[in-house]
């Protein structure tokens, strides 16, 4: 069964047809062919198909698509602004914050929306943020550096 829902998606308004079972991260790997936002567990363990809803960072993957209507989704494709890269890509990849890429969308979506509630949080703060998102090459600092980097930034 289809159920029509509106929200906005990366800043645009969007009205879709989507089936009631269909995952968040389906309709928007699917539908929308959005693909920066992986599927990882399916389980909501690991973070790679972390979306920002309404400013909150979600695992998409727990989110069935309908509950989307009237939210405001952002993913890592819409953080990029007239082709320029969110400073938070920029610290990733100047901070070699990457290796597989498979967590990095993830990760970016984590931290910004941290950003945004906490534009300066300790290291303690931000390795507390991340938490929820696994990365199985890093070992966490360059992220931890990259995230911080941006937050210096942001306050200087």
């Amino acid at each position: 069964m289809k159920k029509t829902i509106n929200f906005i998606l990366n800043g645009e308004p969007v009205e879709h047809a989507v089936d009631t079972n269909k995952t968040l991260l389906k309709m928007l790997r699917e539908d929308f062919d959005l693909t920066g936002t992986k599927e990882g567990c399916g389980a909501g363990e690991c973070g790679a198909c972390t979306v920002i809803m309404d400013g909150k960072a979600v695992n998409s993957c727990l989110v069935l698509a309908v509950e989307s209507e009237g939210k405001d989704i952002l993913t890592i494709e819409g953080l990029t602004v007239n082709g320029e890269l969110d400073p938070l890509q920029t610290s990733f990849v100047e901070n070699a914050a990457l290796q597989c890429g498979y967590c990095t969308p993830g990760m970016i979506m984590t931290a910004k929306a941290m950003l945004n509630e906490n534009p300066n949080p300790s290291l303690d703060e931000i390795k507390e943020g991340i938490s929820g998102n696994l990365c199985r090459c890093t070992g966490y600092k360059k992220i931890i550096e990259a995230i911080h980097s941006v937050a210096e930034q942001n306050n200087s």
